[in-house]
């Protein structure tokens, strides 16, 4: 088992900058692929970034490169969320997620779900 502990969401100006960060506990997150999913208000759950443990590469969606960057600490089985250049779409609440599934943009590689930390970005 894995749990896993949102922080860092909070309230910021468009433009302005944020930092997650995720802390697991209960296994190491070494052989985990760990991500970042979003849901806004009446919508759809949505991918936002993953790391991959075995090559240590990264992906994230279109809509949040070059501003999003996710990080992730084996050691200290810590995962982060740095956000800049934020808007008011980005407005939404932010699960971190582990998993081991082949599909890294899939909500159903994930087996581990933490409860989600709000971020809100004002106009």
């Amino acid at each position: 088992q894995v749990q896993l502990v949102e922080s860092g969401g909070g309230l910021v100006q468009a433009g302005g900058s944020l930092s997650l960060s995720c802390a697991a506990s209960g296994r190491s997150l070494s052989t985990y692929v760990v991500g970042w999913f979003r849901q806004a208000p009446g919508k759809e759950r949505e991918f936002v970034a993953a790391s991959m443990w075995s090559s240590g590469l990264t992906y994230s969606t279109d809509s949040v490169k070059g501003r999003f960057i996710i990080s992730r600490d084996n050691a200290k089985s810590m995962v982060y969320l740095q956000m800049n250049s934020l808007k008011p779409e980005d407005t939404a609440v932010y699960y971190c997620v582990a998993g081991r599934g082949l599909s890294y943009s899939s909500a159903r590689s994930y087996d581990y779900w933490g409860q989600g930390t709000q971020v809100t970005v004002s106009s």
